[in-house]
């Protein structure tokens, strides 16, 4: 699934953070419409020490920056689960991801998996599957090049949503009253009449 990265305007990074397996997801968008370059998985339960995890995800993370590009990264936010000690390993995989590609100056946006899923699927209760459907008929990616670890496609579906967030027009603020309205716009008052 790699492709040439220059012959894209913009590339958006995705990751799934996960102490034993994090997704990467990259896109490549060329105006309106986004094309998967590349996903996949980086395995850590072979490291025994967290440690040890940490610097894996480091350099692999680094390395993937370095070998795509990207202009922006979309990164999953932890959930809040019952076990302190998984959220904190959670959350310091998370940090080593965002230190790798904030070392390189890129940008970051966090995403709540019920927002995700979301704006995936419709629904923030969809599951892992449900979403990896919904990417391979949006991206239309082949159901060979689909990635057994869903780690991947849930990286995938975090980099989307940040390219539908980004796409969305900034709504203008009006006036808080037709008082405000009236003050800041004299020459639409009309005169009144005898």
């Amino acid at each position: 699934m790699e492709q040439d990265i220059r012959q894209y305007d913009r590339i958006i990074m995705g990751i799934d953070p996960g102490t034993n397996v994090m997704g990467y997801g990259v896109l490549g968008v060329n105006g309106k419409k986004p094309e998967v370059i590349v996903m996949g998985v980086i395995k850590l339960n072979r490291f025994e020490s967290h440690y040890l995890r940490l610097n894996k995800i480091y350099e692999r993370v680094s390395g993937l920056v370095a070998q795509y590009l990207p202009d922006e990264l979309a990164i999953e936010a932890p959930f809040f689960g019952k076990n302190v000690q998984s959220m904190l390993k959670l959350g310091r995989a998370q940090g080593v991801a965002m230190a790798a590609a904030l070392s390189r100056d890129i940008p970051i946006a966090e995403y709540a998996p019920l927002s995700i899923k979301q704006a995936v699927t419709g629904s923030g209760a969809a599951s892992k599957e449900q979403v990896a459907n919904m990417l391979k008929h949006i991206l239309k990616i082949p159901e060979e090049k689909m990635p057994h670890l869903l780690d991947a496609t849930d990286a995938l579906a975090a980099a989307l949503t940040h390219f539908y967030e980004t796409g969305k027009p900034a709504i203008a603020k009006g006036p808080k009253s037709w008082a405000d309205f009236l003050a800041k716009n004299p020459d639409r008052i009309a005169p009144r009449r005898k």
